[in-house]
This record gives C-alpha cells, structure tokens and sequence, in this order.
C-alpha cells in the first residue's frame, strides 16, 4: 500500500537493509577504505608534494577513486534492495565510467562555484561588515542547494542520468519534503560527526565510521526511493523488506 514519507520509517527500512546485507555491506567498506588508505599512503611516498603537476594527477587519481568507490557503494545498495529476493553477481556493483564522469561533474561543478565565491569575498577584507554579510547569505545559499541537490549521485546510479540532469531531478524529488530532508540531512550529521569528533580523543572509535558511513548512505538510498514513491503516489516496496 502507499505510505507517505516518514523520516522513522525512513530510518528503520535503512536499519534492516543494513541488517540483513551487513557482511556484504561492511566488507565492501573495508575494501573501498583499505584501497583508499593504501593509495593515499603509497602516494605520499612516490611523489614531491612541492611538484605542481604530480600534485594534481595523484589528487585526480584519489578523487576518481573515491567516486568510484563512493558509486559502487550506491550500487551495492541499491542492488541489495532490488534483488532481495535472488542471489546478484559482483559485476551487478561495477558502476559505468559514465556514472563516474557525471559525478566528477557535479563536484567539480560546485568545487568552482565555491573556490570562485572564496576568492571575490577574499577581495572584501576592508568591508569586513560586507564580507561578513556576503559570507553568511552564502552560508544560507549554499546549505539550501546542498539539501536541493543531495540525491543527484543516487540519480546518476539508479537512473543513469547526467551531471546537469541529475541535479534537475533532485531538486524536483525535494519540492514539498524540505523539512523531512532536513531531519534527515542531522541524522546523517549526527551518525557521521559524532564518531569522527570522539575519535579525536578515543582513536579506537574511528572504527565505527566504518560503519555510520554505509549505513548512512543506505539512509540516503532509502530516503530517494521513498520520496520517488511518495512524489507519484505508488506502492513503497521498501516497506517490504522483511
């Protein structure tokens, strides 16, 4: 039956999708960040952090790599979802070069935006009260587009859409659910913040990261499929997942 969105919902069918797949999830974690850690501290070593040019491959090279980790955990998700019911093969989470591509547009999109708004506010330091005022409408601005926006990757997996038309698509799957996005949004912060910030004093936690980070994207998941539902009125097959 149709089920209008709801944040606990949202949340517990995010908890047993997690539950049930948890050895496939967290093993895919551990991999992505073992890769991720091993590159970084292999990079560190083979490169002059002081040569421009290496700098910016070994930086392209770590931003391509953790798209597509980032992807193919969305595809991993969204697969678990889909195939609840039968067994799925590796080649399933591979996401397309394409997807990769569109998601670097995306970032490098608001990459340049925010590095250019740097800048000509960097050029008001002798009207601080107009840089101020400039700095916090943008604060404003740029945390409304961060929540209009958030669920273009998942767009780009599960819909295999493009750079500009997966932003289109998000902001039109958030109109009239802005509130519930929010509650959303401060329980990923919270899941997410938290651990890193006790980390500082107590190393051993960062080791929960490895988990809150899928499990968060599994709440992202949810939450784009629930709201696609919810948007045209059609049984929420999420709810069935027990």
């Amino acid at each position: 039956m149709y089920h209008p969105f709801s944040v606990v919902e949202t949340v517990k069918s995010s908890w047993d999708i997690f539950r049930k797949n948890f050895v496939t999830i967290i093993v895919y974690s551990v991999i992505a960040f073992f890769l991720l850690g091993i590159l970084s501290l292999v990079a560190g070593f083979i490169y002059d952090p002081k040569n421009y040019w290496a700098a910016m491959v070994v930086t392209f090279v770590l931003i391509w790599l953790q798209a597509y980790t980032t992807l193919g955990l969305y595809k991993l998700i969204f697969t678990v979802i889909d195939s609840k019911y039968y067994d799925f093969e590796f080649m399933q989470v591979i996401p397309k070069a394409k997807m990769v591509v569109s998601y670097l547009v995306v970032v490098f999109i608001f990459a340049f935006l925010v590095t250019n708004l740097g800048i000509a506010v960097d050029y008001l330091d002798d009207k601080p009260n107009l840089q101020f005022a400039i700095e916090l409408l943008a604060g404003i601005v740029g945390l409304y587009l961060a929540l209009r926006v958030m669920f273009f990757n998942t767009f780009i997996v599960d819909d295999d859409s493009g750079p500009i038309e997966s932003i289109k698509q998000s902001f039109q799957l958030t109109k009239g659910y802005l509130f519930k996005v929010v509650l959303i949004l401060l329980i990923i912060i919270l899941l997410i913040a938290l651990p890193a910030k006790l980390s500082q004093y107590y190393p051993i936690i960062s080791i929960f990261i490895l988990f809150t980070y899928p499990f968060v994207n599994i709440i992202l998941a949810v939450t784009y499929r629930k709201l696609i539902y919810s948007h045209q009125d059609v049984d929420d097959e999420i709810n069935e997942t027990d």
